[in-house]
This record gives C-alpha cells, sequence and structure tokens, in this order.
C-alpha cells in the first residue's frame, strides 16, 4: 500500500468516524426528545381528565401553539402544586375561554379605504 492510498484511507476512516458520531448524537437527541414528550404527556395524563385531554387534543389539530402554551401553563401549576385535583372538561373550557379572550385584546384590525374591511 502505497502512502497515497495509506492517507486516502484514513481520511474515508475519518470522514466514516464523523458521520457515525453525528448519527450518534442525532439518535440521543430524538431519543431525548421522545422521552421528554412521554414525560410530558404523563403529567396531562395526571393533570385532566379522559374528556379533557381530549378536548386538548382536538383543539392541538387547528391550534398547536396556543395548545402548547396552555398545557406549558397546566403543568407548570401542577409542578408548583397549585393543581390538586386533575381539570374536568368544563374546568378546561373556562381556561381555554380565559386565555383565548386574552389573545383577542391584543388583535390589531386593519381597515381599508373605501369602507372594504
Amino acid at each position: 500500500m502505497s502512502y497515497d492510498e495509506d492517507e486516502e484511507l484514513k481520511k474515508l476512516l475519518a470522514k466514516r468516524r464523523m458521520e457515525l458520531e453525528r448519527a450518534l448524537a442525532q439518535q440521543r437527541e430524538k431519543e431525548e426528545k421522545m422521552k421528554m414528550e412521554a414525560e410530558r404527556e404523563a403529567i396531562l395524563r395526571s393533570i385532566l381528565t379522559e374528556a379533557a385531554r381530549e378536548r386538548l387534543a382536538r383543539l392541538k389539530l387547528a391550534r398547536p401553539e396556543f395548545v402548547k402554551i396552555i398545557e406549558d401553563q397546566l403543568i407548570m401549576l401542577a409542578q408548583t402544586g397549585r393543581l390538586k385535583e386533575p381539570l374536568d372538561d368544563e374546568q378546561l373550557k373556562e381556561i381555554l375561554r380565559r386565555m383565548s379572550s386574552r389573545r383577542r385584546e391584543g388583535e390589531i384590525v386593519f381597515k381599508r379605504k373605501g369602507g372594504v374591511e
């Protein structure tokens, strides 16, 4: 084996090692994300009734960012001990109503010339 072939082999091995390390890092990141999501779901299962979880799941299809904010706040309340018992559907609807109205207060309305809105 010549010196050039040896150097080329080293480069190929180094490139392959980097690819494997990158793939391993991505796999670890994916597993960590899945673990965190599973923990999040477990907390939500413990603080929401079945009907409330179903409502959030349906709402998540239409407004995923809004539901994420709600879930984050509910998890925070549970972790700080401010939620003593699971929220039922009616309680969740009230929370959603309050959060929705709070978001709408800051809406910007554009009025166009000529009376067309």
